[in-house]
């Protein structure tokens, strides 16, 4: 195929690009020693951290062709969707959060086994496989259509070099590689799309008689500069679709049901940091992320206001954010601002590959063995299933290209894969009425009303708020409440017919049992006495007994006592906590200024000799 965009130097850019990760990511493999190590990232990282990477995850390659495409039809309501988790993120922080990170569940469907019972972990199983890999899929196929026009290769085959570039820096790192090359290419993402917003007033102010930011803002129509989209209108963009959509089903979807983005909380050092940096990122990061990934519309619509012809004739939904990149930028500046496009693939496969091998790993392949699998061979097992679910995405990818746009094939993907999940996992912690057979019905009967309602479309009217039905084409957002509708309505009808579950076999599983988890998480009553932390030197303990051992004055000065949890790091807090061990109190001694480790402590923290540690107890 012809290449039609891009320079040699701006190829050249995105191959240095994707080595400079894959060497990044591989080179932090040596921190995966472990299956929590190569999923959670062994529990270790400061919140500053964590919130970069999850830059990288939330802001998909999808997100900047959907948005784009969005932004350059509609204007500024192309930002509604990354304000929902606003609704949700308090839940999120004081519910869902301390339940999964106290439980210690490795993974969204054990959650349901603990809650319901084995059926409803399979069947949770199925549905967040599917969520994930087709998500994973669609990330491949974005970036592949714009790469392919740029190497000049087919589509497919772009995907499949694509999947291969993810596995090699992947395959050996893990969480632990995912989050570091997360923090790398957070940044650029960050970075590129803000520098393509001042590149395209630059350009603006360059071809009119206006400064850049005047030429922007007098170059979209009235209509453009709302920040919500009409109430019903037109079919395929508003709000009151968006919301169902995108706000309930997806922001539930992504903050709640997301593997990867639960397993990037999971890596958190504490309850505590993981709250952090949720809250950093929905307060200051999620509103720059909404202007990142928008703001090529609507610079692509001013452009095309002001400069007539400057955009190509009968441009492609799907190439808006290329096309206006390649107008407004230089060569090898094109291609740095592609390269954010494959951080952002990168970045959001990544998490969902890791995350998808987690629950295979943890949810049928340790499920099946009759006898216990050493944590070597799981972690063989985890890096090669990491490869067969690149292989089903690549597979799938055909599929979700058949749709108008990635835009509305994401559309469709979150309003029909997330509601019975979303009902399940919402009742499941906010109602303890909620009941096993409530919950398998949620999934089998709910799943058979949305199927039927994709098929007969009028069965969704009622829910339509007067959006008109597409000939054809059906709904396209609004479809969403239809499905929670339904999936909630079966599970609150089965529950009030069935019997409620036990208190004592929920007890910590609800949002009523949140202040108890963290007793049932160390295993006694919590020590809140405030102290400090203490940067202390380390000695080998020859023996291999699993406690840390303080001198008595810094047990004083941490107010800690003999049996605490104890959170030992690397003094440089600029490693977020890559070098760290989580650890229990154990006698302490009298040598001050020194904490004795054993050999295993020390190898698993990758404490280097003559570094100070810093030692805090953990709340």
């Amino acid at each position: 195929m012809e290449v039609t965009v891009g320079t040699t130097l701006d190829r050249f850019v995105i191959l240095a690009y994707f080595a400079i990760v894959m060497g990044f990511g591989a080179y932090f493999g040596k921190y995966s020693k472990t299956t929590s190590d190569y999923f959670f990232g062994g529990r270790r990282f400061s919140w500053w951290l964590i919130t970069i990477s999850i830059v990288a995850t939330g802001i998909g390659s999808h997100s900047f062709v959907k948005y784009s495409t969005k932004a350059y039809e509609y204007g500024f309501s192309s930002t509604m969707t990354y304000m929902n988790d606003w609704f949700f993120m308090p839940l999120f922080m004081f519910g869902w959060l301390p339940i999964i990170y106290y439980t210690r569940v490795r993974s969204i469907p054990e959650y349901f086994e603990k809650r319901f019972d084995r059926r409803a972990r399979t069947l949770a199983t199925i549905m967040i496989l599917f969520y994930m890999i087709g998500y994973i899929a669609i990330q491949f196929l974005t970036l592949a259509t714009a790469l392919y026009r740029i190497y000049g290769i087919p589509l497919m085959a772009t995907v499949v070099v694509l999947a291969i570039a993810t596995t090699i820096y992947m395959h050996f790192g893990g969480q632990t590689s995912v989050i570091f090359t997360d923090l790398f290419q957070g940044l650029i993402l960050l970075f590129s799309g803000l520098l393509l917003f001042f590149l395209g007033l630059q350009y603006l102010g360059d071809h009119t008689a206006l400064s850049g930011l005047t030429a922007f803002w007098q170059n979209l129509a009235p209509a453009q500069k709302l920040p919500l989209a009409h109430f019903n209108s037109p079919p395929d963009f508003n709000f009151v679709g968006i919301f169902w959509q995108d706000g309930i089903a997806g922001s539930v979807g992504f903050l709640f049901l997301n593997q990867g983005l639960i397993m990037r909380f999971m890596a958190a050092r504490s309850v505590n940091e993981g709250r952090k940096a949720a809250a950093f990122n929905v307060l200051l990061v999620l509103p720059i992320s909404a202007v990142v990934v928008s703001n090529a519309g609507w610079i692509g619509r001013a452009i095309a206001n002001a400069v007539p012809n400057a955009l190509p004739a009968g441009m492609e939904p799907n190439d808006v954010f290329v096309a206006v990149t390649n107008v407004v930028s230089s060569p090898g500046v094109f291609g740095f601002i592609i390269a954010a496009l494959c951080a952002a693939l990168m970045s959001t496969a990544d998490t969902l590959v890791n995350a998808s091998s987690a629950v295979i790993v943890n949810d049928i392949y340790r499920p099946l063995k009759k006898k216990e699998v050493g944590d070597k061979k799981q972690l063989e097992i985890a890096r090669l299933t990491s490869i067969g679910v690149k292989v089903v995405a690549v597979i799938l990818v055909p599929f979700f290209n058949s749709f108008g746009s990635i835009y509305e094939a994401h559309g469709w993907f979150h309003s029909t894969f997330t509601p019975p999940l979303v009902v399940a996992v919402f009742l499941g912690i906010f109602w303890k009425r909620f009941t096993t057979p409530a919950v398998i019905a949620t999934f089998l009967g709910g799943a058979a009303l949305m199927i039927l309602g994709q098929f007969v479309p009028d069965l969704i009217t009622p829910f339509a708020h007067g959006i008109e039905l597409r000939p054809g084409r059906g709904y396209s957002y609004i479809g969403a409440l239809y499905n929670l509708v339904v999936c909630a309505g079966v599970g609150v009808v089965v529950s009030l017919f069935t019997q409620p579950e036990p208190q004592e076999k929920i007890r910590g599983l609800t949002l009523f049992d949140v202040q108890s988890l963290r007793e049932l998480f160390k295993g006694s009553a919590p020590n809140d006495r405030p102290g400090e932390a203490v940067t202390v030197s380390w000695k080998l303990n020859e023996s291999e007994d699993e406690t840390v051992h303080f001198s008595k004055r810094e047990m004083e000065t941490m107010a800690a006592e003999v049996g605490d949890l104890v959170y030992v790091s690397d003094s440089r807090k600029w490693m977020g906590g890559l070098k760290s061990v989580h650890a229990v109190y154990g006698e302490p001694h009298d040598e001050d200024g020194i904490v004795h480790l054993n050999s295993t402590q020390v190898d698993h923290g990758q404490f280097a000799d003559g570094k100070f540690l810093t030692a805090e107890k953990e709340m």
